[in-house]
Formats: C-alpha cells, sequence, structure tokens
C-alpha cells in the first residue's frame, strides 16, 4: 500500500473523503458515496502501521500512542487533506478529507446577497451550522475569502487542524492550529483581544468555555464567525442556551438576542447531473427574532424564518423545494431533509 498514491488517487478522483481501515480495501466518498478503490487489496496491519507512520512525525506519533486519536493537516503536491487518526479494534485506522486547492467563493457556492452582506458588519456572531461533512468549513473559508478581499481587517481564525491557506490581500490573516500553536480554543480566544483583531473565526463551538467566549467576543467590537453541529436556527440557539447551568441562562439568551447576527443552517445533497448542491436555511437576527430569544420562544422561529423573505430569510424547506423546482435535485432528495416533505406531493415541475 503506497499511502501517498492513494491520497492522489482520492484528488484525482474529485473524493470528499478517504477511509483506510485494516481489512478493507481502500474506500472513497464521491458525491456522497462510498465506493471501493479498483484493483486495490485489503489493507495488512503492517502496510496500516508504515503507511501512517511514514506521514507523520516522531511527535505526532508520540501523541498519537499516547491519546489513540489525532487530528492533523497533511500535504501533497499542491493538495492538502484534513485527517484523522484513531484506533479501531486495536489497528489503525485513517479518515482524509479532502481539501480543494482553489479558494472557494461566495458566488461559487451559491450563497446569496443576504449573507454578503452580514460580511460587513463590524460586530456580531455569525454561526454556520449542520451535520458532519456538509460543508461548513467550505463556506466558513467563503467568508473569510470574501472579507479578506473586501475588507482592511486583521483576521484571526483558530482551527483544529487548519484547512484552507489564505494568503492576505487587503486583510491581514493569522491561521493558528490546535496543538502547535494554542493548546485549546477557550485559552485561543481569550488571548484573541490582545492581538487587535476585527474578524476572528473559531473552527468550532465545543465547549461552554469556548461558547461562552465566542458570545462576549462578539459582544466586545468583533465579527465573530464559528459552526455547530445543529440542524436548523432553532435548535442552534437551543444548544447554545442548554449548554449553559440554569441560572446562566436568562442572561445567555440577552446576550444571545443583543449579539447574534445570522444563523446559516446547511445540507449537502447529491445534485442531478452529478456532484452535490448545498441547501441552506438563513435566519438573520431581526427584531422580531430577538425578541423570542430573549421571552424563550424558540420554537416559533420558524415560522418568522418562513414569513420573512423580504428580510433576506429562507427556512430549509422553502429553499428544497426551490432547488427541486430549478430541477437540481430530485423530490427523493428533497423530501428526505424536508420537516414537511408532503409539501411537494402538490408540486408540479413542469
Amino acid at each position: 500500500m503506497n499511502i501517498k498514491t492513494l491520497f492522489q488517487t482520492a484528488v484525482d478522483r474529485r473524493a470528499s473523503d478517504l477511509h483506510l481501515v485494516v481489512g478493507l480495501p481502500p474506500i472513497l466518498r464521491i458525491d456522497g458515496e462510498l465506493v471501493e478503490i479498483e484493483k486495490e487489496k485489503a489493507i495488512t496491519n503492517k502496510e496500516m502501521d508504515q503507511g501512517i507512520f511514514s506521514i507523520i512525525t516522531a511527535k505526532q506519533k508520540e501523541e498519537f500512542i499516547k491519546t489513540r486519536e489525532l487530528d492533523l493537516s497533511y500535504e501533497l503536491l499542491d493538495s492538502r487533506f484534513r485527517v484523522n487518526l484513531h484506533f479501531e479494534r486495536d489497528s489503525i485506522g485513517l479518515v482524509a478529507r479532502i481539501i480543494s486547492n482553489q479558494m472557494p467563493t461566495l458566488e461559487g457556492l451559491g450563497i446569496g446577497d443576504t449573507i454578503k452582506n452580514l460580511l460587513d458588519l463590524k460586530q456580531g456572531l455569525i454561526l454556520v451550522t449542520g451535520p458532519t461533512g456538509c460543508g461548513k468549513s467550505t463556506t466558513l473559508a467563503a467568508m473569510i475569502n470574501y472579507i479578506n478581499t473586501n475588507r482592511r481587517c486583521n483576521i484571526i481564525t483558530l482551527e483544529d487542524p487548519i484547512e484552507y491557506l489564505f494568503k492576505s490581500d487587503k486583510s491581514i490573516i493569522i491561521q493558528r492550529q490546535l496543538g502547535s500553536d494554542m493548546l485549546s480554543f477557550a485559552g485561543g480566544l481569550k488571548h484573541c483581544l490582545r492581538q487587535d483583531p476585527n474578524v476572528i473565526m473559531v473552527g468550532e463551538m465545543r465547549d461552554l468555555e469556548t461558547i461562552g467566549t465566542t458570545i462576549t467576543l462578539a459582544e466586545t467590537g468583533h465579527l465573530v464567525l464559528a459552526t455547530l453541529h445543529t440542524y436548523s436556527a432553532a435548535q442552534t440557539i437551543d444548544r447554545i442556551i442548554d449548554v449553559f447551568p440554569p441560572h446562566q441562562q436568562n442572561q445567555i439568551r440577552m446576550q444571545l438576542s443583543m449579539t447574534l447576527a445570522s444563523v446559516i443552517s446547511q445540507r449537502l445533497l447529491p445534485k442531478i447531473g452529478g456532484g452535490r448542491i448545498a441547501a441552506r436555511e438563513v435566519m438573520t437576527n431581526i427584531p422580531a427574532i430577538a425578541n423570542l430569544i430573549r421571552e424563550n420562544k424558540v420554537a416559533q422561529i420558524r415560522t418568522v424564518i418562513e414569513t420573512s423573505a423580504k428580510d433576506g430569510m429562507v427556512s430549509i424547506d422553502q429553499d428544497l423545494k426551490r432547488l427541486y423546482k430549478e430541477k437540481l435535485i430530485t423530490k427523493e432528495a428533497a423530501q428526505s431533509q424536508m420537516t414537511n416533505p408532503e409539501m411537494l406531493d402538490k408540486l408540479k415541475i413542469l
């Protein structure tokens, strides 16, 4: 097994992920489907050990053996990968996410003016949410790229690991990686204030301390971009509030109602003709939304989103319906992600 050849094959086949499991042949995820690499044999323990330890440093090997988990970024020629190493039944396993060498753009991702306008804000919290593998990192990268080319800012990113490599344009961009440049997201965020930031990107809000610090930074004159593993705007707000102990939750509701600028929840679906396309729910924090957050009436947020198209909002069902009407996704794909799938049953597509 030549691990570098497998990485290159993943790039050449335009896969999103490469899976290496002892006892199975190498597997790619292409357009959301798992596909074995033809003519490759099942991987042995010896091949896996040799391949993995050829791409990591002695320090990384020591940490991996000790903690049994390791996240790292890896470069091969012009390609980059976000790699997770783990143990599975006492054997090493690898999952590598292929990171495009082309910097994503808002236009290329089909992101409209509502979100563009949000990126001109001087302060506030913008959250990109969705399940694992739905393109949150790509959307964040496109947002940072837009700010970099349109505003003069000091942008600091906190990532685990660093994925897209930015080149400073109008802005200064400082990219910090968990483990090598900082010991924790919470620690990195606390020290951000002394680094004169305008825009801060947090790869993932993982725990109470990180979430609390992120909200505070958004309150203190910074535009903060971050991700969460949630499926909708309403669930995102509930998740943030529920992280905190009961005696703090009213305070957090008040902070969120004032600092939250937008929640963008996205899903990736198979695109007719090949590839994948994102459906997005967009919520902006208009006074009606802020009032619902303060009064703990989060369940009503979806209704406000569905009736606030004039404010640039769209629900996930509305966006899935649009993609279906434009013949970009199948009816079955749309309904599989909809809250009310029956809304498509009476829709006629010419």
